[in-house]
């Protein structure tokens, strides 16, 4: 369309590859944000489960709401992180816990044993660890700061 009262707009195009640009930076950003928070968390998480320790075959010296006692280590080792992976543009999801058979029970209480005949009281590990950071604003500050470099590149 030409001619008297036409509009013409120029540089769309690069708009839109300046916009796709930084949505694929924000994007990278985003997925190394969650990395770094998840790796946070594993190393929080195996800090606190190393508060206290007793041989193998001895009463635990936890309380009730303390993390577990380190006896073999294997709860610790098997804390691990699991991604990042993607969910979607700008979407990024990990896991961060133990893989421990037993991690799930001393997190949270709960019945074991034949029968169930024994109730162990939560000795949460993630939970408190995640409270802490979060309310810290460590996890907000990772993701912050990724996104500024992100858009300060741009």
């Amino acid at each position: 369309m030409s001619g008297h009262g036409a509009i013409q707009v120029l540089g769309v195009s690069e708009l839109n590859g300046a916009l796709e640009r930084l949505l694929v930076s924000l994007n990278v950003a985003t997925r190394t944000a969650t990395a770094q928070s998840s790796h946070l968390l594993e190393r929080g998480i195996k800090q606190k489960l190393a508060t206290s320790s007793h041989p193998a075959g001895t009463p635990t010296p936890s309380a009730p709401g303390d993390p577990p006692s380190l006896v073999s280590g294997t709860l610790r080792r098997s804390t691990t992180v699991k991604g990042p992976v993607p969910l979607g543009m700008g979407r990024w999801e990990a896991q961060i816990g133990p893989t421990a058979v037993y991690g799930r029970i001393q997190e949270l209480g709960g019945s074991t044993g034949r029968g169930g005949a024994t109730e162990l009281p939560p000795r949460p590990f993630v939970r408190p660890v995640y409270e802490t950071l979060a309310a810290s604003g460590a996890l907000t500050n990772l993701y912050h700061s990724a996104w500024r470099a992100a858009l300060a590149r741009h």
